[in-house]
């Protein structure tokens, strides 16, 4: 799939016609999903692009919303190792030209960051982005990726 980000070499192996790729956080290979795909290319951006060291991202970091355990896909620590950036991933397929799309998965990262306390959230399709700044406020746009390192 074609992203609005910068293309990145991924080791992928093939077991009985499913692909894999190889998730460098996580140490193992996970099965080449539209989402995932998406995923890898966004944490080798936070890495190259936005210095967030290697070791300060998790992934899949478990949140629990009214007692029922979820996961958040990306999250980024700084270095007391407090959540600095909290990141939704969806595939291709998401339209977020549609408002009502974007609104949901937003809402779905704010009720994450609501736990989390991340000061950035971000959400991507990996062919659009929308970064926030959580404030005092609420979440305030920002025009480009924060620099996380």
């Amino acid at each position: 799939y074609e992203l609005n980000l910068p293309t990145f070499d991924f080791r992928l192996k093939k077991e009985n016609s499913v692909v894999f790729i190889f998730a460098v956080i996580r140490k193992k290979f996970v099965k080449l999903t539209p989402e995932e795909w998406v995923r890898r290319h966004l944490v080798e951006y936070l890495v190259g692009h936005c210095s967030a060291p290697l070791h300060s991202i998790v992934e899949e970091y478990p949140v629990e919303i009214n007692s029922m355990p979820q996961r958040a896909d990306v999250v980024v620590l700084n270095a007391e190792a407090r959540p600095l950036l909290l990141a939704e991933c969806k595939s291709t397929e998401v339209n977020f030209e549609r408002r009502e799309v974007l609104s949901e998965v937003f809402q779905q990262a704010t009720r994450y960051n609501a736990v989390v306390k991340a000061r950035y959230l971000l959400i991507t399709n990996g062919l659009k982005h929308f970064c926030y700044e959580a404030t005092d406020e609420g979440y305030r746009a920002l025009t480009a990726f924060p620099r996380l390192g």
